[in-house]
């Protein structure tokens, strides 16, 4: 994917952006999305019945913990649109494990997804998803050299790159080996896992997010590492602007007072991951029932089409 200098003219704060889907496809998608809301609400019967979140598994044996619901939770089916990877997917790091906090400081997360299968409305088991978000103070683990508090476009002409130069997954920019907040984890036989991580800060020109993507074809090596490919999903998650400023307001993100944060309203990808209807916004709940700033709990549902024409990609 390059990317070309009006496009960096339009992106001067951000390189990432949505890809285009025709209108064609977005109506499509969003049919589809309908046609599921019936199936999706039949799992919401357990929704209320609570068990307090798993310490994560590290080990490389698929045996996934239960999830904080039975089943997946949105009465509504989310079809994401395509949306780019960003600047910051870094294969070489992703790790298969529940819990990829690694102890970085702010308040806990646990992402609770569901998988669907939009061909049939059914969940889906044995879907790997991955995931890499940023940390309190706005820096990406293989990339802590780098400044959050800078455009993606004048740092790149900070390190002497030409825009058109750039491209996502082959321009090399890391500069550590850091693997915080990276992981990936499977579906189990209900679709649906749950990955641990620290609720995420910003950096400069984007809101809060978290990148996810779901492969149906995907091998697990004795060595622990994972060969992967038919990307079937790429997509971003995002929060509530109510939740996102009430937490911006604890340390350690409140000590991030170098840039302003980009909010949901102003930020370059939300709105277009709203097309069609879709909703890549996290249902949340307090994980001790009471309190947010003590840990978050969001679940959501990722409709994909595992018979769609993937990127083959390794990890």
């Amino acid at each position: 994917m390059k990317f070309s200098v009006a496009i960096a003219g339009l992106l001067s704060v951000t390189l990432a952006h949505p890809e285009n889907l025709s209108r064609r496809e977005v109506q499509r998608r969003s049919a589809i999305s309908k046609r599921c809301e019936p199936s999706a609400a039949n799992f919401n019967r357990k929704r209320m019945e609570k068990r307090w979140p798993g310490g994560g598994n590290t080990t490389y044996q698929i045996q996934a913990e239960a999830p904080y619901f039975d089943s997946i939770q949105n009465s509504t089916c989310v079809l994401s649109p395509i949306t780019t990877e960003g600047p910051y997917v870094w294969p070489r790091s992703q790790t298969l494990r529940q819990d990829m906090s690694e102890g970085q400081p702010g308040v806990p997360l646990w992402m609770d997804i569901g998988v669907i299968d939009v061909t049939t409305c059914e969940p889906l088991p044995n879907v790997l998803l991955n995931f890499w978000h940023c940390n309190a103070t706005g820096s990406y683990s293989s990339f802590t050299g780098l400044s959050p508090n800078i455009g993606f476009v004048e740092l790149l002409d900070q390190l002497g790159i030409d825009v058109e130069d750039f491209e996502i997954g082959v321009t090399d920019l890391h500069t550590d080996k850091t693997t915080f907040h990276r992981g990936m984890w499977p579906t189990n036989d209900g679709g649906v896992m749950e990955m641990k991580t620290t609720f995420p800060g910003f950096y400069s020109g984007r809101t809060l997010h978290i990148h996810v993507q779901a492969y149906t074809d995907w091998t697990l090596h004795d060595n622990g590492t994972v060969s992967s490919g038919n990307i079937v999903s790429t997509g971003q998650l995002y929060f509530d602007e109510s939740l996102s400023a009430q937490l911006m307001a604890l340390e350690p993100y409140a000590s991030h007072t170098q840039i302003n944060r980009t909010t949901n309203s102003i930020d370059s990808i939300y709105e277009g991951g709203l097309e069609g209807g879709y909703n890549p916004v996290f249902s949340v709940v307090a994980a001790d029932g009471k309190d947010y700033e003590n840990g978050v709990i969001g679940f959501i549902t990722i409709g994909v089409d595992p018979n769609a024409d993937g990127v083959d990609n390794s990890m």
